[in-house]
């Protein structure tokens, strides 16, 4: 069955009940091996019109589709920005910590200040656990947004595509310009997911400093298959696991569930 396309329908609901500006948020390069996690938002309020044709789930989408798009989605939001937390990052703070940082440093690249975000998922990680609620009244710096998660919104909501795009667009723009420095990799096209050349360019030249170096060999932290399987359920994505020469190899972190 053909896919209904994104449309202004949950967020009209929400500015309905009293929302003055709806935020639509999405992550890409979650399941990457090197390069930064990336996050999305686009702004939206009442007076927000159709969203440009075209718009939808950034892996819906070609590349030059994809780059098609960003002006026409800049020109259609109240605002947006894009936010990034870096391998290095990653590897020191963890990735749902690190999507935490990049969403808290796109609503930090905004000139307002968002009443409700749209999640993508079934899991906030934009909300620091430690300043929900009303300790978020008196921890240091500005709070989060209130949140509000649903499945399949980069399907169903038009700022929640629109954010995909943006960010999109803009990771793919980092890491191949990181693919001149290392043009080994062949980032250029694989972008740093787990394709099979990226696979055989780390095989033959090992990783360099902009790859999640963390997420490489669960083993040699003594973890099993089975509890890497289970730390990758945790935040909502798939490890793909393989026996390699009697040790146990984290091949693939796969996008999200949901």
């Amino acid at each position: 069955m053909t896919s209904r396309r994104p449309s202004l329908r949950v967020e009209r609901a929400l500015l309905r009940e009293g929302h003055r500006l709806l935020a639509g948020m999405d992550e890409v390069g979650r399941g990457a091996l090197a390069g930064p996690v990336s996050v999305g938002v686009v702004v939206i309020d009442e007076s927000t019109r159709t969203v440009p044709q075209g718009v939808k789930d950034s892996k819906l989408l070609s590349q030059q589709a994809r780059e098609r798009m960003v002006p026409k989605v800049r020109r259609w939001a109240v605002d947006h920005a894009v936010g990034h937390a870096s391998a290095a990052e990653i590897d020191e703070l963890g990735i749902m910590a690190c999507l935490r940082l990049a969403g808290t440093r796109a609503l930090a690249g905004l000139s307002v200040v968002p009443d409700l975000v749209i999640l993508d998922g079934n899991h906030d990680w934009l909300t620091d656990p430690s300043r929900a609620g009303l300790l978020g009244l008196v921890g240091d710096g500005p709070a989060t947004p209130p949140v509000t998660t649903m499945i399949k919104a980069d399907l169903r909501c038009s700022s929640v595509a629109a954010a995909s795009v943006l960010a999109k667009v803009e990771r793919d723009g980092i890491i191949t310009g990181y693919g001149e420095q290392y043009p080994v990799y062949g980032w250029a096209g694989n972008k740093g997911y787990s394709a099979p050349d990226h696979l055989a360019a780390l095989d033959e030249h090992g990783s360099c400093e902009l790859h999640r170096r963390s997420w490489r060999r669960f083993a040699q932290e003594g973890i099993t298959a089975q509890q890497a399987e289970g730390l990758a359920a945790e935040v909502g994505a798939v490890a793909s696991i393989e026996e390699v020469e009697g040790e146990t190899v984290l091949v693939e972190v796969v996008e999200e569930l949901a």
